[in-house]
């Protein structure tokens, strides 16, 4: 048995014959529906995630294709307005808690975390399966509750009409959010224990690839900020069934303490949903540009105080609640502030990709889309911090425009930028280049179609959540569901690529795009248990390719 090195010449692993390594992770376990249905590898439980929030994230589209087919007209002549509130609330629901939250961590993160540190699995094995079966758990709850009983309170539960006014089934919806919480506490609790003590020799803390970094930072924000939701939800729960005087004012409660409840968790949940996005798009931009990551020690101190400012920020979401215009500017200010951290992400992305010997392949279309986009509505949500503008436009399709440009634009290009990268090393196969790049362009093209005329809907004045409109807004209206369908295009050609990869795509070798990490000086797919022998770590490998271009996938 021989030492070699990976390609940065940093990391030693053990060479060994293909017998030697054992199986890979998706045939040594059997492959029987229990042997996936009770697995505790953690590469199979990233797969079973990735069906399921497959399944979630076209639930949610479905209803989204229904809104905007509605919105074609200025008349509400498609569906009724009641039936509107539940197809926008189904949406919301389901896209946000059981789609963006969970998508990235579970899928991408179960699957590589213990690659990236070197370790044979997650800390707790089992925790992470029964992580899995909450989250489903919690996803046909609440999916029951909005289709069959007809939710209409949107996603963000706002009381007193959740609590009081809305039908009987927003309790079941919201016990069904309140068991995916307990899925995101698990798998964050499972990084952080992991990351801190199942890392391989030499690799120490400023030696972690990015990603490890975004995903640590997001475990953190699941265990400190989703107890909170937690709570809020129960209390929602408690008014219902026992008539407790909580939120609702015709009894003594405050609506707004919801509020406050709500978003102390829910803005902290946007960076749960866009910080493992940049982790990926760290590790795409540096290995597609071959140069070094500009400034590691800066992006990682940048991914912190995202993190941390961010919990500090809910106020902003209030600033037409009433609130006094002391609160108002203090949580204006530190919306701003939040903006530094991200704005230094992006100019050390661009810092990486100058002189860079840059490739566009697939995933670096993807990263570069993500980019794009996410500074767009960066930007954007700067105005929103100004609290003159946002009491112009809160509450109007500039505010839908800004969420969607962040989570929907930003984070699920990074998701499929991710997907592409490693789908070598998930899967052991190459998929069709040509088609890729095709519906990456085609995702940001269809997106900004989509979205960007709603920025001047809401600056012009057009509410969201209204089924029927005035006629002067439809122009821009019958843009967006143009741009929808490319999108709709973009999202359905890479399950049926990807899915004939599975079956007909060529082999791939242990590391297609010539990369560095410890994921890729292992075999594709991975053996059971990952590694043969455990890695050893002797310098600095990370986000740095000195010579080489990517072979052709």
């Amino acid at each position: 048995m021989t030492d070699t090195t990976a390609d940065s010449g940093a990391v030693e692993t053990a060479e060994t014959t293909d017998e030697a390594l054992g199986r890979s992770y998706l045939s040594a376990s059997g492959s029987t529906l229990s042997s996936w249905l009770f697995t505790i590898d953690h590469k199979r439980i990233a797969i079973l995630y990735a069906i399921s929030t497959t399944v979630f994230f076209f639930i949610g589209g479905a209803a989204a294709t229904l809104i905007r087919l509605e919105l074609l007209t200025p008349a509400g002549d498609l569906v009724a307005d009641d039936t509107y509130n539940k197809l926008f609330t189904l949406h919301g629901i389901t896209m946000i808690w059981f789609f963006l939250v969970p998508v990235i961590p579970t899928t991408l993160g179960n699957f590589l975390v213990p690659l990236m540190l070197g370790a044979r699995d997650l800390a707790f094995p089992r925790l992470n399966l029964f992580s899995w079966y909450l989250n489903i758990g919690g996803g046909l709850l609440a999916l029951a509750a909005i289709i069959l009983g007809g939710v209409d309170t949107g996603w963000t539960f706002y009381t007193p009409f959740s609590s009081f006014y809305s039908n009987s089934y927003v309790s079941i919806a919201a016990l069904g959010v309140f068991l995916t919480g307990f899925s995101s506490i698990a798998t964050g609790l499972n990084f952080i224990v992991t990351t801190h003590t199942m890392r391989c020799p030499g690799l120490t803390w400023f030696r972690l690839p990015l990603f490890i970094w975004a995903n640590y930072a997001t475990s953190l924000i699941m265990l400190l900020a989703t107890p909170v939701l937690a709570m809020a939800l129960l209390l929602i729960v408690a008014e219902r069934w026992f008539g407790l005087a909580i939120f609702d004012p015709t009894r003594g409660g405050d609506p707004l303490l919801f509020q406050h409840l709500f978003w102390f968790y829910s803005h902290p949940a946007v960076y749960i949903m866009i910080l493992p996005g940049m982790g990926v798009v760290s590790e795409i931009i540096t290995c597609f540009a071959r140069r070094r990551v500009f400034g590691y020690t800066a992006m990682v101190f940048a991914i912190l105080a995202i993190a941390v400012i961010g919990f500090f920020v809910w106020g902003h979401h209030m600033f037409v609640s009433g609130q006094s215009s002391y609160a108002n500017l203090v949580f204006s200010f530190l919306s701003f502030m939040v903006a530094v951290p991200s704005a230094i992400k992006v100019f050390n992305w661009t810092a990486t990709l100058f002189r860079g010997r840059i490739t566009f392949e697939a995933p670096m279309l993807y990263a570069l889309g993500f980019v794009g986009l996410f500074t767009m509505g960066g930007l954007t949500g700067l105005f929103l911090a100004s609290v003159p503008i946002d009491l112009h436009v809160h509450d109007t399709y500039f505010v839908v425009a800004h969420f969607h440009y962040i989570m929907v634009g930003g984070m699920v290009s990074a998701f499929f930028g991710g997907l592409h990268f490693w789908w070598p090393k998930i899967t052991g196969r190459l998929y069709p280049e040509r088609w890729a790049q095709a519906a990456a362009i085609m995702m940001f093209v269809g997106f900004n179609t989509t979205f960007f005329p709603q920025y001047i809907l809401g600056y012009l004045g057009m509410p969201r959540r209204y089924h029927a409109y005035a006629p002067e807004f439809q122009m821009f209206h019958v843009a967006s569901t143009l741009g929808a369908v490319l999108l709709a295009v973009a999202y359905l050609m890479p399950l049926f690529y990807l899915g004939w990869s599975l079956f007909f795509g060529r082999a791939a070798s242990a590391n297609p795009w010539e990369a560095t990490g410890l994921e890729w000086t292992t075999a594709s797919p991975p053996p059971q248990h990952n590694f043969f022998s455990t890695p050893v770590v002797r310098e600095e490998p990370y986000n740095y390719h000195p010579e080489g271009t990517p072979k052709d996938a």
